[in-house]
Order: structure tokens, then C-alpha cells, then sequence
């Protein structure tokens, strides 16, 4: 049998017919696949932005050795609002806290749609119109973006024409070539360096605006206090404040020089390579660089969640650190070498967590930029190469490649028999194929670079969440095991009134509730009236204190109604005044200004005249004036402290003063003076203390039994100071006892000694 023709005729004639229509049309289809290009790189490139689907799988299994709590929930922490739960009061920011809750934001980071909910958010701030300082910086920083593209093109056709000046032997071309390439350096060198100036003063404006508006959140209320006493959500609010921050602003600034140059890049590099090498081999080019880049996809880890991680464990290694600063004392009296080994593997355990996390993104770092080097920079590398090579080998074109602005490449592609015009159009496209490469390349580099930056922007935008939450009275606070009883679960259900007056206090049966659940008085009811001095007293963790973080709008109310004048009627004196930075005059007026003090009518006079009631006014000329700044805290003594804070409470002369053992570091010769003086100046007192010498000065006493229980009634100084020494005499008296019974004993011991000793009559 006769073999037949795999092709018939009219198969291949239409193919011909193809062929040489396409051929005929090339310069049409060569601008649609352009464009279309165009579309593409923009496509791909939002593509790899795009918000992936998570699966339960991905979601709680990260492959991170450090993660071994991401997927756990807290059934134990809860979100509270006010009057309905509770957290607890703390030693201190951060106290409290428990190891899951700070490892909470462990769980994975993905460039999803909650990041881009985020980043959104977070971009309405830093660039809040079109019309802004951020906005206009952006514009002028497009600008040179867009100018230093154009600047590439044409040195990239000058190394082709100098490289063919060079190997046609034509000097005086070679030379001036080479000076207009060197003159060129001048407007490329600024460009570089404006780019990178423009870089960070958006970095810095990013970083300005998103401060501003932290600091107003932050600072407005009690949100500093609710953020770092009444929940657990945020640790270290310190460290994301300043550093975190920063990073976010730094990477948002480079992200977009990552982004938007190296797109403009691809689009132009490779229009202008079509018109030199053809359309047919860029597309093959384009196929295998959009596989390799699918590849290089899939197998990128998830480098956001490594940065968020790295950024909280960095926080947990400081805030070791500035606990042991905060605690230096109490564990400097220790003076035990065990003490300070206890100490120091907690911090070192810190320590290695952090150094251990880092290495294990180092080791995937190694592997990862292995396989991304290996394909972008020599895969990518010598099939470019061999694109270039096209039109030494094969006569494609037959028109000049114009330029994109201004006919930047002069030239017409060469003869086949013109070596120089060969070798200028192989470097003229090898450059443009290294730029187009090395653009596309920072393309797939900055999905490292935005995911990254995903996990700056949870940790920031977790802290708005946090203050928002917190403004609106909803804590997240792990409770104690007795909160969780039926009674204590009804009590945190119930939502309290708060009532402002004109001068009275009253509490009608309003719980005293910790914020971590403790029910400290399951319902409390006095009133006290301008002038009533009250006293506070009971045991230690009974609810003294708490009393006064109601009082001042610090702990949600869980019951009853509180009625108090404004918050501006109170000051509140603790053991341990705080002490602002800044002059002498400051830590006097605190929180006036000294504007706002002159407003007041009053003048340095009348304030040396305040401090000369507790015998404090030799201090101005000891400390060098008023207006000297120092460390005030390290300056004066305790006594030295909590007389200034009472001479701040002079100053302020509001309607209620709560004193918090204000006055354990002075005499009692100055104690009464600090006393007499305040109720002179009409000023209602709440005192807690446990010196007797301070009964005289109140009328009313609240005292607390330590087990949930309370007696509110008039005080009686006179009688309690007796009724106080009676029972020092009898418990002096009793304590007597065991010797006395001793002693009778052995007198009774002798005594039958020595009747056994007499002789039988």
C-alpha cells in the first residue's frame, strides 16, 4: 500500500496562507500583543497580591517550630464591656499577662483580604486626601520614578552605540558617545539619590501621621490604662508604638518603589525588546518566566507571618528586660546567686526563643533565595541571551525601534554583513533584556517584601482595634477560677450607671469587681458629702484601692449607680506620687502649663508660698530655680516627693482628695500640717492608711473585713484611739500568758520537788 502525506495539500496551503497573513498584519498584532502586555503585567502582578483562600490546614499548621499555639483558642479570656465583665488591675503594664496570650498573633499572616481590609485602613491615615503633604511627596516621587525608566532606555541604547563605535574602530564616535554617557551621569545620579531621600521622607511622613493618630487615641481618656491594666490583647504597647511603627512606615515607603518601578520597567523594557528581537520570541520568553514565577509562588513561605512573629518575640525580649529593671530592687535584696540565675534564664529563655526564630528564618531564607536566584538570575538570564541573539542570527525586522520618548535609539538594526551594527544591537537588547529581567525579578521579590509588610500592618492595625475596643468599654482579660462561678457569671452580666453630680459621692449597691473577675464586695452603698473626710481601711487586697479606680473612671462599673462629681473635682495622691518630665514649676502644677497656671493668676510667689507650708521652700534655691529640669524621680527623697504632691493638691484645690498612704515617708509633725491644711482649703478627703494618727482628721470610716464584707459609719477618733489602745493592752496582756502559764508551772514543779523532799514525820 502507498504511504500518504501526514499533511494534504489544502492543510498546507491554508497554514501558508496563515503564515503570510500573520506576516502581512505583524505590525498590528505586534501592538495588540503589546497592549495587551501591558494589561497582562499589571494583571499578574495584582494577581500575586490577589487574597488567597485559607484553608483550616493552612491556618493551623505553619511549620514554624516556634508555633505551637496558633490554632488554640482561649476559653478562659473573653470579650467584656463595661458593666458586664471585668480584668485584672495589675502590678504594672504588661502584668498579668499570660505566655498564650501573648503568642495570640502567632497564627499565620497571609497577604488576604484581611490584610488589604487592614492596609486600607491604614492608608486612609497615612495619606488622608489627595491634597496632602504624603500625597504630593508620592506624585513627585512618580515622577522620577517614571524619569529614571527613561533614562535607562537611553543608556541602554548609548552602551550599544559606544560598544559599536568600539569594535568599528571609529574614535571620535567612541569618544563622544562615551561624554554624552557621562554626562548623562549627572541627572541619574540625582535621580538615584532624590528617589531614595523621597523614600524616606515618606517613610517618615507615614510614620508622623500614623503616630499622631495613635497618640490621640492613646492618650485620650484612660485608654493607656485600659490598654496595658484592663486587657490582654496588646503586650508590649511600648514596642509597637515606637518600633513596630516604624517598620510598618519604612516598608510601606519601599513597597511602592518595589512595586510600581519595576512594573513600569516590564512594560516599557519589553515593548522596546519586541521592536528590536520580535514578538514571537518575547512570548516564549513571557511563557516560561510566567511558569518559573508560578512556581517561585508556590513555594514562597509565608515570610509576613515570620516578621509579625519575629517583631512580638522581640517585644516579650525587651519587656524581660524592663521588668527586671522595674523590679531591680525587690530582687537586688535577695542578694542570692539563685535569685539572680532565676533572672537570668528568664531572660536568656527570651533571648533564645527570639535568636532560635531568627535562625530558623534564616535557614529558609537560605533555601528559598537558592531556588529564586537560580531562576530568576541564570534560567531567566540565558534564555535571554538567547532571545538577544535573534537578530545576529535571523533578519526579523525591517524598521528602525523607535524611541519611546523623543526617538531615544537612532540607529536602524543592522546588515547581516555589519559586525559593529550587530554587536551595538546585541548589547543594546542584552542591556534592555537585564533591565527588563532584573525588573521583573524585584516584582517577584516583593511578594517577600509584601508579605512582610502584612505582618507589620496586623500588628499595628491590632493596636486601633485594640483602643477602639477599649473606648468602647470591651476588654479581653483572662479571669481568675472564682470568676466563673453562677454568681460571680451574673454579677459580670449586670451594667452599672455612672451619675455626675455637683459635689456629693454615692454608691447604691455597686459590686466591687477586679478586672480579671475577683469579686472583691458583691455590693457597696455609702454617701459622702463635701466636707465628710472619709477613712478607708481593712486588709491588704480587700478592695481599698479599687474603691478609687471606680471613682476616677479606670475600672468599668458592674452594678448599682455611682454618682461623683466630674473627674476634674478629684485628685488622687499615692504612695509613690508620679513625677512629669520636666521644670521644678511642672512637678508643682502638674498637669498645668505654666500659661495655663499664669491664667490662673497665680505666680512663682504664690507657689513658693505652698511649699513653704509643708517647710518645703528652700528647695527652689537648692535645685537652682524653677525652672531647672532633672530626673525628679532620682532628685528628691520620699518624703521630698509626697510633700510636693501634696502642694500639687494645694495648687489644684479641688472638691475631693484621695490620699493612698500619701504620707508614710514624712513626720508626723508634717503629716498634721499637710492635713490641717487640706481641710482648711476645703477639701473633702478620702484617705487610705493605717496610722492611727491620721483618725482625727475624718468623720466617716468605711472599713472592710477582707471577705467581701463592709461597715460604713461615722468615725468616733477619740473613742476608737481608745477603744485601739484597750486592745493593744490586752493584746499585750495576752500575749503574757503563755509565759505566766510557763512560769506557774514550773513554780508548781518546784514545789512538789520539794515536798517530796521532807522527812516522814
Amino acid at each position: 500500500m502507498a504511504g500518504t502525506s501526514k499533511h494534504s495539500p489544502m492543510q498546507a496551503t491554508m497554514g501558508s496562507k496563515l503564515v503570510a497573513g500573520y506576516m502581512g498584519h505583524r505590525p498590528f498584532f505586534h501592538k495588540l500583543f503589546m497592549s495587551s502586555f501591558a494589561v497582562y503585567i499589571v494583571l499578574i502582578t495584582t494577581s500575586g497580591l490577589r487574597p488567597k483562600k485559607r484553608t483550616s490546614k493552612s491556618s493551623s499548621s505553619t511549620g514554624d517550630p516556634n508555633n505551637n499555639s496558633s490554632s488554640k483558642t482561649h476559653s478562659d479570656s473573653k470579650t467584656i464591656s463595661a458593666g458586664s465583665t471585668g480584668g485584672g488591675a495589675g502590678s504594672g503594664p504588661g502584668a498579668g499577662r499570660s505566655h498564650s496570650s501573648r503568642r495570640r498573633a502567632a497564627a499565620r499572616v497571609e497577604v488576604d483580604a484581611k490584610f488589604f481590609a487592614r492596609l486600607n485602613r491604614l492608608l486612609a491615615i497615612v495619606i488622608p486626601s489627595w491634597k496632602s503633604k504624603t500625597a504630593s511627596l508620592l506624585v513627585i516621587h512618580s515622577a522620577f520614578l517614571i524619569f529614571r525608566t527613561v533614562l535607562s532606555l537611553y543608556v541602554a541604547s548609548l552602551d550599544g552605540q559606544i560598544v559599536s563605535a568600539l569594535v568599528r574602530g571609529e574614535g571620535m564616535q567612541f569618544l563622544s558617545r562615551l561624554a554624552l554617557w557621562m554626562s548623562i551621569s549627572i541627572p541619574a545620579t540625582y535621580t538615584n539619590s532624590m528617589l531614595s531621600y523621597l523614600q524616606c521622607k515618606l517613610s517618615i511622613a507615614y510614620r508622623s501621621r500614623l503616630t499622631t493618630r495613635i497618640h490621640d487615641m492613646y492618650l485620650s481618656d484612660t485608654t493607656f490604662y485600659g490598654i496595658n491594666n484592663l486587657d490582654d490583647r496588646m503586650a508590649n504597647v511600648d514596642q509597637l508604638i515606637t518600633v513596630d511603627v516604624a517598620k510598618f512606615s519604612d516598608s510601606l515607603a519601599e513597597i511602592y518603589s518595589n512595586l510600581a518601578k519595576p512594573v513600569l520597567d516590564v512594560i516599557l523594557y519589553n515593548w522596546q525588546l519586541s521592536k528590536n528581537v520580535g514578538l514571537e520570541g518575547l512570548i516564549g520568553l513571557t511563557i516560561v518566566v510566567q511558569a518559573s514565577a508560578a512556581l517561585l509562588r508556590v513555594v514562597t513561605p509565608s515570610f509576613g507571618r515570620y516578621a509579625s512573629e519575629e517583631q512580638k518575640l522581640e517585644g516579650e525580649f525587651r519587656f524581660t528586660h524592663s521588668r527586671l529593671i522595674e523590679n531591680s530592687e525587690e530582687v537586688s535584696f535577695y542578694s542570692s546567686h539563685r535569685a539572680y540565675e532565676v533572672e537570668k534564664n528568664i531572660i536568656e529563655r527570651s533571648y533564645f526563643s527570639l535568636i532560635k526564630h531568627i535562625n530558623w528564618v534564616y535557614k529558609v531564607r537560605l533555601w528559598h533565595g537558592m531556588v529564586e536566584d537560580g531562576i530568576i538570575k541564570w534560567v531567566w538570564g540565558s534564555l535571554g541571551l538567547m532571545i538577544c541573539s535573534i537578530p545576529v542570527f535571523f533578519n526579523i525586522n525591517n524598521h528602525h525601534p523607535a524611541a519611546l520618548v523623543g526617538q531615544v535609539i537612532q540607529k536602524s538594526l543592522p546588515d547581516d554583513g555589519d559586525m559593529g551594527g550587530r554587536t551595538q544591537g546585541f548589547v543594546t537588547n542584552r542591556r534592555l533584556l537585564l533591565s527588563a529581567s532584573d525588573a521583573f525579578g524585584r516584582v517577584m521579590y516583593s511578594y517577600k517584601d509584601v508579605s512582610e509588610l502584612a505582618g507589620y500592618t496586623a500588628r499595628v492595625s491590632e493596636l486601633f482595634d485594640t483602643m477602639e475596643s477599649i473606648k468602647r468599654g470591651q476588654y479581653e482579660k483572662r479571669k481568675v477560677g472564682s470568676a466563673n462561678t453562677d454568681d460571680s457569671q451574673k454579677l459580670l452580666q449586670q451594667r452599672g450607671q455612672v451619675v455626675e453630680s455637683e459635689d456629693e459621692i454615692i454608691f447604691d449597691r455597686v459590686p466591687i469587681i477586679s478586672p480579671n473577675g475577683d469579686v472583691l464586695i458583691r455590693s457597696l452603698s455609702f454617701q459622702v458629702k463635701p466636707g465628710q473626710h472619709l477613712l478607708i481601711v481593712g486588709p491588704n487586697g480587700c478592695g481599698k484601692s479599687s474603691l478609687f479606680r471606680i471613682l476616677g473612671g479606670l475600672w468599668p462599673v458592674y452594678g448599682g449607680v455611682v454618682t461623683k462629681p466630674r473627674a476634674s473635682e478629684f485628685t488622687y495622691i499615692p504612695q509613690r506620687p508620679y513625677l512629669s518630665l520636666g521644670t521644678l514649676r511642672d512637678q508643682l502644677i502638674y498637669p498645668d502649663s505654666k500659661a495655663e497656671m499664669e491664667q490662673r493668676g497665680v505666680s512663682d510667689s504664690d507657689l513658693l508660698r505652698i511649699l513653704a507650708v509643708v517647710d518645703m521652700h528652700t528647695i527652689v534655691d537648692r535645685e537652682g530655680g524653677w525652672d531647672v529640669i532633672r530626673e525628679w524621680r532620682d532628685a528628691l527623697s520620699g518624703g521630698d516627693k509626697q510633700r510636693l504632691a501634696i502642694c500639687r493638691l494645694y495648687y489644684h484645690c479641688p472638691k475631693y482628695a484621695i490620699l493612698d498612704e500619701c504620707t508614710s515617708a514624712v513626720t508626723l509633725d508634717i503629716e498634721k500640717i499637710m492635713y490641717e491644711h487640706a481641710t482648711s482649703l476645703g477639701i473633702t478627703l478620702l484617705t487610705v492608711s493605717h496610722r492611727p494618727s491620721l483618725w482625727k482628721y475624718h468623720k466617716y470610716i468605711l472599713q472592710y473585713d477582707g471577705e467581701g464584707g463592709y461597715c460604713f459609719a461615722e468615725l468616733d477618733a477619740e473613742k476608737r484611739l481608745a477603744l485601739q489602745e484597750e486592745k493593744q493592752a490586752l493584746e499585750h496582756k495576752l500575749l503574757e500568758i503563755p509565759r505566766l502559764l510557763a512560769r506557774l508551772e514550773q513554780l508548781e514543779d518546784a514545789r512538789m520537788v520539794k515536798n517530796q523532799a521532807l522527812p516522814n514525820p
